[in-house]
């Protein structure tokens, strides 16, 4: 007996056809394939012309331990349905939220980390689950971060939708791994009890963190990210757990569907569709965009999403001292040019003794250039571009600022009329501030401008 299974394993690893296999979702031929999780192995099957429950589906699915069932999707639903579910404080949240689950649902990313923050009490976990139940159902769908890339890999590897919850803060190393989850990135490990052989994980996931502090600090995360922030909930707004879950599972089918829907319009709609500028998440966005005519008016999300990286531009570098500090330092200047020693100084000067002291400061010329780069994307966004340049004969390495921002500042005080010191004083910062959110929604797309107007 062991002999003829040994023969038929061998057969089927050597001679049968080798096939991709999937989790929760999947992709043949221009259409996708969403993973049942019933004992049937039904599955959706979703293409330009709609959406439909088959029994048989060409793609092979792979379950991982604690993977739950998906419900019949049904059609008729409505999405605002799911914001009785989801403490969002905006419709432009609303709407962010519900492109952010519909990229869920497509085969291929990148997928936007969804980073939720907000006080005790926001309803952060809930959330959290909620979508995890919706489009990823786990037995464990909240979970605690990983304490190496490896840890990471695995949960990668047996979930579509991975969700860490009341994060306190994101290290170094972890963000880099989320950028790598967030647009598609390998991990290699040496395979257990051997001394040449590799494990290989390759992988492009959705992620959800929450957590009360801003934890995405880092311009490169932050570029890869959606933010919402969530407000507190009165106590006469609370709901009993088991009636909330009650509710959702009734609804969920509907729901459900009402986002198949929409990603059969994306399929018939992806080709055609364009955007104003193509943002650092560009297939995500063209996918929402494509999606959206299925749920709301045209235009929608775009102006939604321009908002919502105008408003992670100021948290990032409010968040970074190096930022902060550069951005003080060319307020009152259009360029700057120096050595990277030279720059430590005056912003160190800039920023003040207490934070130049600080664990978060760079302590050598060599660092700050490091963190010059990292922060480069989002200052430029405010107007302050950074150019790394060698000149002489010696090649010495120089750092050019220059700031637009305040160019445009200085053109406009010349054609007004000049004004008392104190009126001028209190004057300045609202007019810069003011030009600061002209210039990233500019930067965003005119659509954006038009919002933030």
């Amino acid at each position: 007996m062991q002999a003829a299974l040994n023969v038929i394993e061998a057969k089927a690893h050597f001679d049968g056809p080798e096939r991709q296999v999937f989790i929760r979702v999947g992709g043949h031929e221009g259409r996708l394939y969403l993973d049942l999780g019933d004992d049937a192995w039904r599955a959706v099957e979703i293409d330009a012309a709609g959406w439909r429950v088959v029994g048989t589906p060409p793609v092979r699915f792979r379950r991982a331990s604690g993977v739950q069932p998906l419900p019949i999707p049904t059609r008729g639903g409505s999405v605002e349905t799911l914001r009785n579910f989801l403490n969002v404080k905006s419709n432009e949240d609303f709407v962010l939220v519900v492109a952010w689950a519909i990229a869920v649902l497509r085969d291929r990313g990148p997928y936007p980390a969804l980073v939720l923050s907000g006080e005790q009490g926001s309803a952060k976990s809930t959330f959290s689950a909620v979508l995890r139940a919706l489009l990823d159902p786990n037995t464990a769908p909240l979970r605690a971060l990983p304490r190496e890339d490896r840890d990471l890999f695995i949960a990668a590897s047996n979930g579509h939708v991975l969700a860490f919850d009341n994060v306190s803060g994101l290290p170094a190393w972890i963000s880099d791994t989320l950028c790598r989850l967030a647009t598609g990135g390998g991990f290699a490990v040496r395979q257990l009890y051997t001394d040449q052989d590799e494990v290989l994980f390759d992988a492009a996931r959705p992620v959800i963190l929450n957590g009360i502090e801003d934890i995405v600090t880092r311009p490169d995360l932050a570029d890869r990210a959606v933010f919402l922030t969530l407000e507190a909930i009165p106590e006469d707004r609370r709901r009993p757990e088991a009636e909330l879950w009650a509710a959702f599972e009734a609804e969920r089918p509907r729901i459900l569907g009402v986002l198949l829907d929409a990603v059969a319009e994306g399929l018939r709609r992806l080709p055609d569709t364009k955007l104003p500028k193509l943002p650092r998440m560009a297939d995500f966005a063209l996918w929402a965009s494509a999606c959206e005519t299925a749920l709301w008016p045209t235009g929608t999300f775009w102006s939604a999403y321009c908002g919502n990286r105008n408003e992670a531009v100021e948290g990032v570098i409010d968040a970074d001292p190096v930022a902060a500090a550069v951005r003080a330092v060319m307020l009152e200047r259009t360029e700057w040019t120096g050595t990277a020693s030279d720059l430590l100084g005056a912003i160190a000067e800039a920023a003040g003794e207490r934070i130049a002291k600080s664990k978060t400061w760079p302590d050598s010329p060599r660092a700050l250039s490091g963190r010059l780069r990292r922060a480069a994307t989002f200052l430029r966004k405010v107007g302050i571009e950074l150019s790394f340049e060698r000149e002489g004969r010696a090649r010495t390495r120089i750092i050019r600022i220059t700031s637009t921002a305040t160019q445009a500042n200085q053109n406009d005080a010349r054609t007004r009329p000049s004004a008392t010191s104190a009126a001028s004083a209190s004057e300045h910062k609202p007019r810069d501030h003011q030009w600061f959110r002209r210039q990233q929604c500019a930067d965003a797309g005119e659509q954006c401008g038009r919002s933030a107007r």
